[in-house]
């Protein structure tokens, strides 16, 4: 058999001599040292401390853990061994300067999921990676990125990157200390039959989205003509490491409760990066009505829907928003604006 590949040399092949290659590389390996320690520390979970204690609240206004800051200050000491002139936290106010003159830019959820941080659910860590803004604050569209990456605390740790090059997975070998790429070329099954949301929340979804649901809970009887399976797990990282490995469709529409208007996960640092990876894997990703990245970034922290999964599921969700449906009983939810219109 083959041996396997180490991330490094996988990167080091991709890159060669070329400059803003090299520059990449380089990030995602320093994304891979500080996510070896953190898996690390995340292992031990209450031998380690009250990791889920709270200790205070981020720029996005979420409650911060302790494991939040932990994660945030490896990250951060990370990027500065790395080319990166900017990095923009989740758990910061504002993007913060760390390498003047550097080619990169990083935007980061250093720990996603953090309510999950005491019940042993997968966690994990979001990366993006654009060029350095020539002005220091300008932040690129999602389409724009170099690099994009998100780790995930299970029973493996994981790493999926792409470079735009496809979509690739890298598990963290324990015992060496190091990530070894164990798949590569990943595509997104198509026509699985499995959907994500939160159905709680049903009362407060633009009826768009009900009625999309709707049709799947209606299963073979219903207009879709075939029995769905609902996942829930309340981590992004885990509900995309799914979708990559099995297909099907997440959603996080916005809704009609406060704070939720806009949608709930942040554009730069959660929904670019997840929709590049995506996308590179043969997904797509939307915010219902647009593509996620071709969305201007208004702000560090902008919120924003999320839909992404298997093309086929993503583009019959966005004509639940654009198109009049086939079946008669929803038309009249159709005479509204749809979920994602501003």
């Amino acid at each position: 058999m083959q041996a396997r590949q180490s991330l490094e040399s996988h990167l080091d092949n991709w890159a060669v001599d070329d400059p803003r290659r090299v520059a990449i590389a380089d990030t995602l390996k320093a994304v891979a040292f500080a996510a070896t320690a953190l898996s690390e520390l995340i292992g031990r979970g209450p031998l380690a401390g009250s990791l889920a204690a709270e200790v205070g609240g981020n720029a996005g206004g979420d409650v911060q853990k302790l494991l939040d800051v932990r994660a945030d200050e490896l990250f951060a000491d990370a990027f500065r061994t790395a080319p990166v002139a900017i990095v923009c936290s989740e758990e910061c106010d504002q993007a913060v300067a760390i390498n003047d003159g550097a080619p990169l830019g990083v935007a980061i959820d250093p720990l996603d999921g953090s309510s999950n941080i005491d019940t042993n659910v997968s966690i994990g860590t979001i990366v993006s990676v654009f060029p350095a803004p020539a002005d220091g604050m300008s932040l690129p569209q999602g389409r724009e990125q170099l690099a994009a990456c998100f780790v995930i605390y299970g029973p493996q740790t994981a790493m999926v990157f792409t470079v735009g090059d496809g979509t690739h997975a890298a598990t963290l070998d324990r015992a060496a200390g190091r990530f070894i790429v164990t798949a590569t070329k990943i595509q997104i099954p198509r026509g699985r039959r499995e959907y994500a949301i939160n159905a709680s929340n049903y009362r407060f979804w633009d009826p768009a989205v009900q009625a999309y649901i709707d049709d799947c809970i209606a299963g073979a009887e219903g207009p879709r003509g075939e029995n769905f399976n609902m996942r829930w797990i309340a981590s992004l990282v885990a509900e995309t490491y799914r979708v990559l490995q099995r297909g099907g469709i997440f959603l996080y529409p916005r809704d009609a409760r406060p704070g939720y208007q806009e949608g709930r996960l942040r554009l730069v640092y959660e929904a670019n990066p997840i929709a590049f990876i995506v996308e590179q894997a043969g997904g797509a990703a939307t915010d219902g009505i647009d593509r996620i990245m071709t969305i201007q970034p208004r702000s560090v922290h902008q919120r924003t829907p999320l839909v992404f999964g298997s093309s086929d599921k993503v583009e019959n969700v966005v004509r639940y928003h654009t198109e009049p449906p086939a079946t008669g009983e929803h038309s009249p939810l159709f005479g509204r604006r749809g979920l994602f219109r501003v």
